[in-house]
């Protein structure tokens, strides 16, 4: 069978101008960006925006976001191997032994063997990195205060509730 000439026919192209073509894009909190959005996606916009601010308060320290979180976790537990630390920042292992190898490099942490397992190598903060820390810390508890705007006690310990039963659920699947 054979289609009709009104269906193989070339329609002319209808010029549309780039006022028209353009499609405004909603900002942080409005539309699918706001209450309306998936809470993955949510989810995922607030850690985008709260890492850029982050990244800004610390670069005049010369720290990065990830150097913030691995130093942290040092901190937090002192003597754990690279592969450790890379699982509880979620950083690549690549990631991590470039800035374990800057942190190093720079007297912030150092490195002692495993006292059973020699070929694993233990990472802590020196009295320099322990410094930078608190540093990176004063600045960041500025940025926590502002997360909390706006939450009473409860709805604050509810949130971090709901955050941390997110990740330990889901965790299990990964």
């Amino acid at each position: 069978m054979r289609k009709s000439a009104s269906i193989t026919k070339s329609k002319p192209e209808q010029r549309v101008s780039r006022q028209e073509a353009t499609v405004r894009v909603p900002a942080p909190g409005e539309g699918k960006r706001g209450e309306q959005g998936y809470l993955g996606y949510l989810l995922r916009q607030a850690h985008a925006a709260v890492r850029l601010k982050m990244e800004r308060t610390l670069a005049d320290l010369g720290v990065t976001s990830p150097q913030f979180a691995v130093l942290t976790m040092l901190n937090a537990y002192p003597g754990l191997s690279g592969a450790d630390v890379a699982r509880l920042t979620f950083l690549t292992p690549q990631t991590v032994g470039v800035i374990i190898r800057n942190l190093d490099r720079d007297g912030a942490i150092l490195m002692t063997p495993h006292p059973v397992h020699g070929r694993i190598q233990q990472w802590t903060l020196t009295p320099r990195g322990a410094t930078l820390l608190k540093a990176c810390r004063d600045r960041v508890l500025e940025l926590e205060k502002r997360l909390v705007t706006g939450l009473d006690g409860k709805a604050e310990v509810t949130v971090r509730r709901w955050l941390a039963g997110i990740a330990a659920d889901l965790q299990d699947e990964a």
